[in-house]
C-alpha cells in the first residue's frame, strides 16, 4: 500500500555573544550533537524527520532532511524560462519531467517571477547571466566528465568560478549560510526574520542535503541547528523561505510533500495548505531500478 506523508499543518531565545573583536559566530560545539536516524528511500537516498532542538512559535517544530549521494543520484536543473515560461508546483515539475525529487533552486525575482536572484545557467540556457556579488555559493550539476560527481555545492570564496565552469554544464548561485570550512555566517540582512525554509548543504564526504522546516525559525537559529544535525556539514545555501519553500519526494511507494507558510512581517500565518508555483527547481532522478 502506498504511504503518503503530507504536511499542510506541520505544526526563541537568541544567544548573542559579544566579543571585543568582531569575529564569526561560534559553532556552539559545546551543544550536544543530535543523533540522526536515517531511513533509506533508495540506494544513495535517505531521509530523517525529527524534533528541532528548540520549539518554534508555530506548528510541530519538526526538521526534515534528505541526504543524497551524488555518485548514485542524477541532478537536473529545470527552469520555467526554458520550458514555456510556465511556473509549476514542485509536484508539477516532478510529474511533467519524470523527477523523483524536486526542491527549490533558490530565490527568484518577484517582479517577473522567472529570473533567479543569482547567476543561473543550464547548458546553453541563461536564466540570469549576472553574477550576484552578495551570493557566495555556487551549485553545479551536469558534469562534463563522467568522473566528476553529479552535483557539488561550492563556496565561491574557496573555489574558482572558472574551474567550476570548466567542469559543469549547470551553475546556480545562492546565498551562503555556512562556509567551506564549516563556519557559520552572520545573517545580517534580516537578523530577526523567522520563516519556513528549505536549505541545501554538503558535508565532508560530498553528500548533498536538503533541509526543510515548516515551523518558522530565524536563519541564524537554523544555522545553529544544522551543526547539531549534520556534524560534518560544510557549505550551506539558503534556497527559499515562506510558502514558496517546497520539497517533493516520490520514491517507490513513498510520497512526501513539504511546503512552507510563515514569514514574519509579510505572510505571518501558518495557513498555507498547498504547494505554490515556482520557476526554478532542482530535480533528482534515481537510476532505473534503484528507487525500490
Amino acid at each position: 500500500m502506498s504511504s503518503r506523508l503530507h504536511s499542510p499543518g506541520i505544526r526563541t531565545s537568541v544567544l548573542l555573544v559579544l566579543l571585543i573583536f568582531k569575529a564569526p559566530i561560534a559553532k556552539s560545539q559545546e551543544l550536544s550533537t543530535i543523533i540522526t536516524e536515517w531511513h533509506q528511500l533508495g540506494k544513495g537516498l535517505f531521509y530523517s524527520e525529527q524534533d528541532a532542538p528548540e520549539k518554534s512559535i508555530l506548528n510541530d517544530s519538526k526538521i526534515f532532511m534528505l541526504r543524497a549521494d551524488p555518485r548514485l543520484c542524477n541532478f537536473r536543473m529545470l527552469c520555467a524560462s526554458q520550458h514555456g515560461n510556465q511556473n509549476r508546483t514542485a509536484e508539477g515539475w516532478a510529474t511533467d519531467f519524470g523527477m523523483d525529487i524536486v526542491v527549490n533552486a533558490g530565490m527568484f525575482n518577484m517582479t517577473n517571477k522567472r529570473t533567479s536572484k543569482g547567476y543561473l545557467k543550464n547548458f546553453t540556457h541563461l536564466n540570469n547571466p549576472r553574477i550576484n556579488p552578495g551570493y557566495n555559493v555556487m551549485m553545479a550539476m551536469n558534469p562534463k566528465m563522467n568522473s566528476d560527481t553529479s552535483m557539488i555545492i561550492c563556496d565561491m570564496t574557496c573555489n574558482n568560478l572558472d574551474t567550476i565552469r570548466a567542469k559543469y554544464h549547470t551553475l546556480c548561485q545562492g546565498m551562503r549560510m555556512i562556509d567551506c570550512n564549516g563556519n557559520p555566517l552572520a545573517w545580517d540582512k534580516r537578523p530577526g526574520q523567522a520563516c519556513s525554509m528549505v536549505i541545501g548543504a554538503t558535508d565532508t564526504a560530498g553528500n548533498i542535503y536538503f533541509v526543510f522546516t515548516r515551523s518558522p525559525y530565524t536563519h541564524q537559529k537554523m544555522i545553529g541547528f544544522l551543526f547539531r544535525l549534520i556534524p560534518s556539514i560544510r557549505t550551506a545555501v539558503y534556497l527559499e523561505g515562506g510558502p514558496e519553500a517546497s520539497l517533493y519526494i516520490h520514491s517507490g511507494d513513498t510520497v512526501i510533500a513539504k511546503f512552507g507558510s510563515y514569514v514574519s512581517g509579510t505572510y505571518a500565518n501558518d495557513n498555507n495548505d498547498h504547494f505554490w508555483k515556482i520557476p526554478n527547481v532542482i530535480g533528482i532522478k534515481l537510476p532505473k531500478g534503484l528507487n525500490n
